[in-house]
Protein backbone atom coordinates (compact mmCIF):
# COMPACT_ATOMS: atom_id res chain seq x y z
CA UNK A 1 0.00 0.00 0.00
CA UNK A 2 1.32 3.48 -0.86
CA UNK A 3 -1.14 5.54 1.21
CA UNK A 4 0.33 6.93 4.41
CA UNK A 5 -0.06 9.84 6.83
CA UNK A 6 2.59 11.45 9.02
CA UNK A 7 1.17 13.80 11.63
CA UNK A 8 2.78 16.56 13.70
CA UNK A 9 6.13 16.67 11.95
CA UNK A 10 8.19 19.85 12.09
CA UNK A 11 9.93 21.07 8.94
CA UNK A 12 13.13 23.00 8.37
CA UNK A 13 12.22 26.71 8.11
CA UNK A 14 10.89 27.49 4.66
CA UNK A 15 10.76 23.84 3.55
CA UNK A 16 7.07 23.79 2.66
CA UNK A 17 5.86 26.21 -0.03
CA UNK A 18 2.85 28.30 0.94
CA UNK A 19 3.22 27.86 4.70
CA UNK A 20 4.71 30.61 6.84
CA UNK A 21 8.19 29.80 8.23
CA UNK A 22 8.70 30.16 11.97
CA UNK A 23 11.84 31.37 13.75
CA UNK A 24 14.63 30.89 11.20
CA UNK A 25 17.34 31.35 13.81
CA UNK A 26 16.21 28.14 15.44
CA UNK A 27 15.80 26.38 12.08
CA UNK A 28 12.20 25.65 13.04
CA UNK A 29 9.61 25.50 10.32
CA UNK A 30 5.98 24.51 10.48
CA UNK A 31 4.28 21.71 12.39
CA UNK A 32 2.46 19.84 9.64
CA UNK A 33 0.49 16.74 8.73
CA UNK A 34 1.48 15.10 5.43
CA UNK A 35 -1.02 12.88 3.61
CA UNK A 36 0.32 10.57 0.92
CA UNK A 37 -1.96 8.83 -1.56
CA UNK A 38 -0.88 6.52 -4.38
CA UNK A 39 2.74 7.27 -3.52
CA UNK A 40 2.33 11.03 -4.01
CA UNK A 41 2.00 13.86 -1.48
CA UNK A 42 -1.70 14.69 -1.64
CA UNK A 43 -2.00 17.25 1.15
CA UNK A 44 0.27 19.17 3.52
CA UNK A 45 -1.73 20.96 6.19
CA UNK A 46 -1.02 22.50 9.61
CA UNK A 47 -0.64 19.88 12.34
CA UNK A 48 -4.01 18.68 13.58
CA UNK A 49 -5.82 19.36 10.31
CA UNK A 50 -4.98 16.06 8.65
CA UNK A 51 -7.34 13.08 8.60
CA UNK A 52 -5.61 10.05 10.14
CA UNK A 53 -8.88 8.11 10.26
CA UNK A 54 -8.84 7.97 6.46
CA UNK A 55 -5.73 5.78 6.60
CA UNK A 56 -5.22 2.21 7.80
CA UNK A 57 -3.90 1.87 11.34
CA UNK A 58 -0.50 0.62 10.16
CA UNK A 59 -0.22 3.54 7.73
CA UNK A 60 -0.24 6.29 10.35
CA UNK A 61 2.77 7.76 12.10
CA UNK A 62 2.73 10.41 14.80
CA UNK A 63 6.02 12.32 14.48
CA UNK A 64 5.30 13.93 17.86
CA UNK A 65 7.03 17.19 16.95
CA UNK A 66 10.10 15.55 15.42
CA UNK A 67 11.96 16.97 12.44
CA UNK A 68 10.56 16.08 9.01
CA UNK A 69 12.48 16.54 5.73
CA UNK A 70 12.40 15.26 2.17
CA UNK A 71 14.54 12.15 1.68
CA UNK A 72 18.29 12.57 1.64
CA UNK A 73 20.35 12.15 -1.53
CA UNK A 74 23.91 10.87 -1.92
CA UNK A 75 25.45 12.64 -4.94
CA UNK A 76 28.90 11.07 -4.77
CA UNK A 77 30.06 7.66 -3.51
CA UNK A 78 32.19 4.74 -4.70
CA UNK A 79 30.14 1.61 -4.11
CA UNK A 80 32.62 -0.59 -5.99
CA UNK A 81 35.24 0.06 -3.29
CA UNK A 82 33.02 0.32 -0.22
CA UNK A 83 33.85 -2.05 2.62
CA UNK A 84 37.43 -2.75 1.45
CA UNK A 85 39.27 -0.60 4.02
CA UNK A 86 42.43 -2.39 5.17
CA UNK A 87 42.37 -4.93 2.32
CA UNK A 88 45.03 -5.59 1.13
CA UNK A 89 46.52 -2.75 3.22
CA UNK A 90 45.68 0.50 4.93
CA UNK A 91 46.30 3.94 3.41
CA UNK A 92 48.82 4.99 6.05
CA UNK A 93 49.96 8.19 4.30
CA UNK A 94 46.39 9.41 3.95
CA UNK A 95 47.01 10.56 0.37
CA UNK A 96 44.83 10.21 -2.69
CA UNK A 97 47.76 8.57 -4.50
CA UNK A 98 48.23 5.79 -1.94
CA UNK A 99 44.49 5.18 -1.90
CA UNK A 100 44.59 4.62 -5.66
CA UNK A 101 47.55 2.25 -5.24
CA UNK A 102 45.77 0.19 -2.58
CA UNK A 103 42.62 0.01 -4.71
CA UNK A 104 44.65 -1.01 -7.78
CA UNK A 105 45.96 -4.01 -5.85
CA UNK A 106 42.50 -4.99 -4.57
CA UNK A 107 40.74 -4.80 -7.92
CA UNK A 108 43.14 -7.27 -9.57
CA UNK A 109 40.99 -10.17 -8.38
CA UNK A 110 37.65 -8.41 -7.97
CA UNK A 111 34.39 -10.23 -8.79
CA UNK A 112 30.81 -9.18 -9.47
CA UNK A 113 29.54 -11.06 -6.41
CA UNK A 114 32.13 -9.41 -4.17
CA UNK A 115 31.06 -5.94 -5.28
CA UNK A 116 27.35 -6.74 -5.08
CA UNK A 117 27.64 -8.10 -1.54
CA UNK A 118 29.58 -5.11 -0.22
CA UNK A 119 27.63 -2.48 -2.15
CA UNK A 120 24.22 -3.90 -1.22
CA UNK A 121 25.10 -3.71 2.46
CA UNK A 122 26.19 -0.08 2.12
CA UNK A 123 23.02 0.81 0.21
CA UNK A 124 21.00 -0.68 3.06
CA UNK A 125 22.95 1.52 5.47
CA UNK A 126 22.14 4.53 3.31
CA UNK A 127 18.44 3.65 3.26
CA UNK A 128 18.40 3.35 7.04
CA UNK A 129 19.71 6.92 7.16
CA UNK A 130 17.00 8.33 4.91
CA UNK A 131 18.73 8.17 1.52
CA UNK A 132 16.56 7.20 -1.47
CA UNK A 133 18.83 8.34 -4.32
CA UNK A 134 22.52 7.52 -4.81
CA UNK A 135 25.05 8.44 -7.49
CA UNK A 136 27.96 5.99 -7.51
CA UNK A 137 31.15 5.95 -9.54
CA UNK A 138 32.31 2.71 -11.21
CA UNK A 139 36.01 2.32 -12.00
CA UNK A 140 36.42 1.72 -15.74
CA UNK A 141 40.19 1.18 -15.56
CA UNK A 142 39.61 -2.36 -14.25
CA UNK A 143 40.31 -4.32 -17.48
CA UNK A 144 37.33 -6.70 -17.31
CA UNK A 145 34.92 -3.87 -16.37
CA UNK A 146 33.67 -6.05 -13.53
CA UNK A 147 32.98 -2.93 -11.48
CA UNK A 148 30.71 -1.49 -14.14
CA UNK A 149 28.91 -4.79 -14.68
CA UNK A 150 28.28 -5.13 -10.94
CA UNK A 151 27.05 -1.61 -10.30
CA UNK A 152 24.76 -1.62 -13.34
CA UNK A 153 23.28 -4.86 -11.99
CA UNK A 154 23.04 -3.29 -8.53
CA UNK A 155 20.55 -0.73 -9.88
CA UNK A 156 17.85 -3.37 -10.20
CA UNK A 157 18.91 -5.28 -7.09
CA UNK A 158 18.33 -2.27 -4.79
CA UNK A 159 15.51 -0.61 -6.73
CA UNK A 160 13.11 -1.28 -3.86
CA UNK A 161 15.21 1.06 -1.69
CA UNK A 162 16.93 3.65 -3.89
CA UNK A 163 17.25 5.10 -7.36
CA UNK A 164 20.86 4.48 -8.39
CA UNK A 165 22.89 6.39 -10.96
CA UNK A 166 26.20 4.93 -12.19
CA UNK A 167 29.06 7.08 -13.45
CA UNK A 168 31.65 5.54 -15.80
CA UNK A 169 34.76 6.71 -13.95
CA UNK A 170 38.32 6.13 -15.27
CA UNK A 171 40.03 6.06 -11.84
CA UNK A 172 43.56 5.79 -13.25
CA UNK A 173 43.00 8.36 -15.99
CA UNK A 174 41.92 8.13 -19.61
CA UNK A 175 45.32 8.65 -21.25
CA UNK A 176 47.51 6.88 -18.70
CA UNK A 177 46.92 3.44 -20.20
CA UNK A 178 46.69 2.24 -23.78
CA UNK A 179 43.22 0.72 -23.38
CA UNK A 180 41.66 3.15 -20.90
CA UNK A 181 39.83 5.29 -23.46
CA UNK A 182 38.38 2.20 -25.13
CA UNK A 183 37.32 0.81 -21.74
CA UNK A 184 35.53 4.05 -20.93
CA UNK A 185 33.68 3.92 -24.25
CA UNK A 186 32.78 0.27 -23.66
CA UNK A 187 31.49 1.09 -20.17
CA UNK A 188 29.17 3.73 -21.60
CA UNK A 189 27.61 1.03 -23.79
CA UNK A 190 26.90 -1.13 -20.71
CA UNK A 191 24.11 1.02 -19.29
CA UNK A 192 25.78 3.65 -17.14
CA UNK A 193 24.03 6.95 -16.51
CA UNK A 194 26.88 9.48 -16.61
CA UNK A 195 30.40 9.91 -17.97
CA UNK A 196 33.35 10.77 -15.73
CA UNK A 197 37.03 11.68 -15.89
CA UNK A 198 39.89 12.58 -13.55
CA UNK A 199 42.08 15.09 -15.42
CA UNK A 200 44.40 15.89 -12.49
CA UNK A 201 45.46 12.23 -12.48
CA UNK A 202 46.67 12.34 -16.08
CA UNK A 203 50.41 12.55 -16.74
CA UNK A 204 50.52 16.09 -18.12
CA UNK A 205 48.47 19.28 -18.23
CA UNK A 206 47.90 18.66 -21.94
CA UNK A 207 46.60 15.15 -21.33
CA UNK A 208 44.34 16.46 -18.57
CA UNK A 209 42.77 18.97 -20.94
CA UNK A 210 42.35 16.30 -23.59
CA UNK A 211 40.70 13.95 -21.08
CA UNK A 212 38.05 16.58 -20.32
CA UNK A 213 37.39 16.96 -24.04
CA UNK A 214 37.17 13.18 -24.51
CA UNK A 215 34.65 12.86 -21.68
CA UNK A 216 32.55 15.73 -23.06
CA UNK A 217 32.60 14.26 -26.57
CA UNK A 218 31.57 10.84 -25.27
CA UNK A 219 28.76 12.28 -23.15
CA UNK A 220 27.39 14.33 -26.04
CA UNK A 221 27.58 11.34 -28.38
CA UNK A 222 25.45 9.25 -26.00
CA UNK A 223 23.33 12.11 -24.65
CA UNK A 224 24.54 11.56 -21.08
CA UNK A 225 25.37 13.98 -18.25
CA UNK A 226 28.90 14.34 -16.89
CA UNK A 227 30.37 14.08 -13.40
CA UNK A 228 34.13 14.59 -13.24
CA UNK A 229 36.52 14.17 -10.34
CA UNK A 230 38.41 17.37 -10.91
CA UNK A 231 41.20 19.32 -9.23
CA UNK A 232 41.06 17.06 -6.17
CA UNK A 233 44.47 18.23 -5.05
CA UNK A 234 46.22 20.92 -3.02
CA UNK A 235 48.25 21.92 -6.08
CA UNK A 236 47.32 25.50 -7.07
CA UNK A 237 48.66 24.73 -10.56
CA UNK A 238 45.91 22.16 -11.15
CA UNK A 239 43.37 24.13 -13.17
CA UNK A 240 41.11 21.73 -15.01
CA UNK A 241 37.83 23.02 -13.62
CA UNK A 242 38.24 26.06 -15.87
CA UNK A 243 38.54 23.68 -18.85
CA UNK A 244 35.33 21.91 -17.85
CA UNK A 245 33.52 25.21 -17.34
CA UNK A 246 34.77 26.50 -20.70
CA UNK A 247 33.69 23.34 -22.54
CA UNK A 248 30.31 23.51 -20.81
CA UNK A 249 29.79 27.11 -21.92
CA UNK A 250 30.84 26.44 -25.50
CA UNK A 251 28.75 23.27 -25.80
CA UNK A 252 25.77 24.58 -23.81
CA UNK A 253 25.74 21.55 -21.50
CA UNK A 254 26.45 23.12 -18.11
CA UNK A 255 23.13 22.17 -16.55
CA UNK A 256 24.10 18.51 -17.07
CA UNK A 257 27.62 18.76 -15.65
CA UNK A 258 28.96 18.19 -12.13
CA UNK A 259 32.43 19.15 -10.96
CA UNK A 260 33.24 16.91 -7.99
CA UNK A 261 35.72 17.95 -5.30
CA UNK A 262 37.43 21.05 -6.85
CA UNK A 263 39.57 21.21 -3.70
CA UNK A 264 42.40 23.07 -5.44
CA UNK A 265 40.23 26.20 -5.32
CA UNK A 266 41.26 26.38 -1.65
CA UNK A 267 44.85 26.99 -2.79
CA UNK A 268 44.22 29.34 -5.73
CA UNK A 269 45.02 33.01 -5.42
CA UNK A 270 41.89 35.07 -4.98
CA UNK A 271 42.07 36.79 -8.37
CA UNK A 272 42.10 33.47 -10.22
CA UNK A 273 39.48 31.91 -7.93
CA UNK A 274 37.15 34.83 -8.63
CA UNK A 275 37.54 34.32 -12.38
CA UNK A 276 36.91 30.59 -12.09
CA UNK A 277 33.84 30.98 -9.90
CA UNK A 278 32.41 33.47 -12.38
CA UNK A 279 32.93 30.94 -15.18
CA UNK A 280 31.21 28.21 -13.17
CA UNK A 281 28.27 30.49 -12.49
CA UNK A 282 28.00 31.37 -16.18
CA UNK A 283 28.31 27.75 -17.28
CA UNK A 284 25.64 26.32 -14.97
CA UNK A 285 28.01 23.59 -13.78
CA UNK A 286 27.27 22.27 -10.29
CA UNK A 287 29.87 21.42 -7.65
CA UNK A 288 29.89 18.59 -5.10
CA UNK A 289 32.04 18.85 -2.00
CA UNK A 290 32.96 15.65 -0.14
CA UNK A 291 34.02 16.52 3.42
CA UNK A 292 34.84 13.06 4.85
CA UNK A 293 37.44 12.21 2.21
CA UNK A 294 38.83 15.66 1.64
CA UNK A 295 39.17 16.40 5.34
CA UNK A 296 41.75 13.59 5.51
CA UNK A 297 43.22 13.55 1.99
CA UNK A 298 43.85 17.27 1.57
CA UNK A 299 46.83 18.74 3.39
CA UNK A 300 48.42 15.28 3.58
CA UNK A 301 51.61 16.61 1.94
CA UNK A 302 51.75 19.70 4.15
CA UNK A 303 53.95 20.23 7.17
CA UNK A 304 52.52 23.11 9.22
CA UNK A 305 50.32 24.99 8.75
CA UNK A 306 48.18 22.29 7.10
CA UNK A 307 45.52 23.33 4.64
CA UNK A 308 41.93 22.26 5.08
CA UNK A 309 41.65 21.88 1.33
CA UNK A 310 37.90 21.94 0.70
CA UNK A 311 36.34 23.94 -2.10
CA UNK A 312 35.16 27.54 -1.69
CA UNK A 313 31.59 26.74 -0.70
CA UNK A 314 30.60 30.21 0.49
CA UNK A 315 31.93 32.02 -2.58
CA UNK A 316 30.47 29.48 -5.00
CA UNK A 317 27.04 29.72 -3.41
CA UNK A 318 27.20 33.51 -3.31
CA UNK A 319 27.82 33.46 -7.06
CA UNK A 320 24.76 31.28 -7.64
CA UNK A 321 26.58 27.98 -8.20
CA UNK A 322 24.71 24.92 -6.92
CA UNK A 323 26.89 23.16 -4.33
CA UNK A 324 25.94 19.68 -3.19
CA UNK A 325 27.25 17.64 -0.28
CA UNK A 326 28.48 14.06 -0.63
CA UNK A 327 30.09 11.38 1.51
CA UNK A 328 32.40 10.00 -1.23
CA UNK A 329 33.79 6.94 0.54
CA UNK A 330 32.54 4.47 3.11
CA UNK A 331 35.16 2.13 4.58
CA UNK A 332 37.50 2.16 1.59
CA UNK A 333 41.17 2.97 0.81
CA UNK A 334 40.51 6.72 0.76
CA UNK A 335 38.37 7.01 3.89
CA UNK A 336 38.51 4.28 6.52
CA UNK A 337 35.47 5.39 8.52
CA UNK A 338 31.77 6.00 7.87
CA UNK A 339 28.37 4.35 8.17
CA UNK A 340 26.83 5.80 4.98
CA UNK A 341 25.12 8.67 6.79
CA UNK A 342 24.92 12.06 5.00
CA UNK A 343 24.65 13.76 8.41
CA UNK A 344 28.19 12.57 9.14
CA UNK A 345 29.37 14.44 6.05
CA UNK A 346 27.42 17.55 7.05
CA UNK A 347 28.78 17.37 10.61
CA UNK A 348 32.37 17.25 9.33
CA UNK A 349 31.71 20.12 6.95
CA UNK A 350 30.25 22.27 9.71
CA UNK A 351 33.60 22.06 11.47
CA UNK A 352 36.29 22.21 8.86
CA UNK A 353 34.54 24.65 6.51
CA UNK A 354 33.82 27.13 9.30
CA UNK A 355 30.09 26.51 8.92
CA UNK A 356 29.33 26.07 12.62
CA UNK A 357 27.19 29.20 13.04
CA UNK A 358 23.47 28.91 13.60
CA UNK A 359 22.88 30.65 10.28
CA UNK A 360 24.75 27.79 8.56
CA UNK A 361 22.26 25.15 9.70
CA UNK A 362 19.78 25.87 6.93
CA UNK A 363 22.60 26.10 4.39
CA UNK A 364 23.79 22.61 5.33
CA UNK A 365 20.26 21.23 5.05
CA UNK A 366 19.74 22.97 1.71
CA UNK A 367 22.92 21.31 0.45
CA UNK A 368 21.82 17.91 1.76
CA UNK A 369 18.36 18.15 0.18
CA UNK A 370 17.48 20.67 -2.53
CA UNK A 371 21.00 21.13 -3.95
CA UNK A 372 21.68 17.40 -4.08
CA UNK A 373 18.26 16.87 -5.68
CA UNK A 374 19.07 19.41 -8.39
CA UNK A 375 22.41 17.70 -9.09
CA UNK A 376 20.77 14.27 -9.22
CA UNK A 377 17.98 15.55 -11.48
CA UNK A 378 15.14 14.70 -9.11
CA UNK A 379 12.28 16.72 -10.57
CA UNK A 380 9.46 15.57 -8.27
CA UNK A 381 11.43 16.12 -5.08
CA UNK A 382 10.54 18.08 -1.97
CA UNK A 383 7.80 18.59 0.59
CA UNK A 384 5.14 19.93 -1.74
CA UNK A 385 1.77 18.64 -2.86
CA UNK A 386 2.06 16.62 -6.05
CA UNK A 387 5.65 15.51 -5.37
CA UNK A 388 6.81 12.00 -4.53
CA UNK A 389 5.54 10.72 -1.20
CA UNK A 390 8.99 10.29 0.29
CA UNK A 391 10.21 11.77 3.56
CA UNK A 392 12.34 11.24 6.64
CA UNK A 393 11.51 11.67 10.34
CA UNK A 394 14.41 12.30 12.75
CA UNK A 395 14.58 11.76 16.49
CA UNK A 396 15.15 15.49 16.92
CA UNK A 397 12.96 18.58 17.23
CA UNK A 398 14.85 20.67 14.67
CA UNK A 399 17.62 20.81 12.09
CA UNK A 400 20.33 22.05 14.44
CA UNK A 401 19.91 19.24 16.94
CA UNK A 402 19.56 16.65 14.18
CA UNK A 403 23.01 17.68 12.93
CA UNK A 404 24.47 18.01 16.41
CA UNK A 405 23.37 14.51 17.40
CA UNK A 406 23.32 12.95 13.93
CA UNK A 407 19.90 11.89 15.10
CA UNK A 408 18.46 8.46 14.28
CA UNK A 409 15.93 8.33 11.46
CA UNK A 410 12.83 6.96 13.16
CA UNK A 411 10.94 6.59 9.85
CA UNK A 412 11.95 6.63 6.18
CA UNK A 413 9.19 6.64 3.57
CA UNK A 414 9.71 6.10 -0.14
CA UNK A 415 6.71 6.71 -2.37
CA UNK A 416 4.41 6.23 0.58
CA UNK A 417 5.99 2.97 1.78
CA UNK A 418 8.25 2.55 4.84
CA UNK A 419 11.71 1.36 3.84
CA UNK A 420 13.42 1.85 7.22
CA UNK A 421 12.55 2.42 10.85
CA UNK A 422 14.84 2.98 13.83
CA UNK A 423 14.00 2.74 17.50
CA UNK A 424 16.33 5.18 19.29
CA UNK A 425 18.36 3.63 22.09
CA UNK A 426 18.16 4.72 25.72
CA UNK A 427 21.01 5.42 28.11
CA UNK A 428 21.01 5.52 31.89
CA UNK A 429 23.59 7.19 34.13
CA UNK A 430 23.86 5.69 37.59
CA UNK A 431 24.07 8.52 40.13
CA UNK A 432 24.47 8.24 43.88
CA UNK A 433 20.79 9.04 44.27
CA UNK A 434 19.70 6.45 41.76
CA UNK A 435 19.57 5.89 37.98
CA UNK A 436 19.00 8.92 35.72
CA UNK A 437 17.87 8.55 32.09
CA UNK A 438 20.07 10.52 29.71
CA UNK A 439 18.32 12.77 27.22
CA UNK A 440 20.57 14.15 24.46
CA UNK A 441 17.77 16.12 22.86
CA UNK A 442 18.33 19.29 24.90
Amino acid sequence: MSDYIVTNGRTIAGDVPGLRPADRRESLGNAVDVEIRDGVIDRIVPAGEGDPDAFAADCRYDADGRLLTPPLIEPHVHLDATGTAGDPSWNDSGTLAEGIEVWAEYKKDITVDDILDRATKTVEWYASHGVTRIRTHADTTEPSLTTVEALVELKSRVSDLVDLQVVAFPQDGILTGESNEDLLSEAVEMGVDLVGAIPHNEYTREDGVKSVEIACDLAEKHDLPLDLHIDETDDPGSRFTEVLASESIKRGIGDRVTASHTTATHSYNNAYADKLISMLAESGVSVVTNPPDNSVLQGAYDDYPRRRGHTRIDELRAAGVTVGLGHDSVLDPWYHYGVADPLDAAFILAHYAHMAGRGDVEVLWEMLTAANAEIFGADDYGLAEGNEGSLVVYDSPDGFNALRRQAPRTLVLRDGKPIAETEPSTTTVHRSGGPVPVDYKR
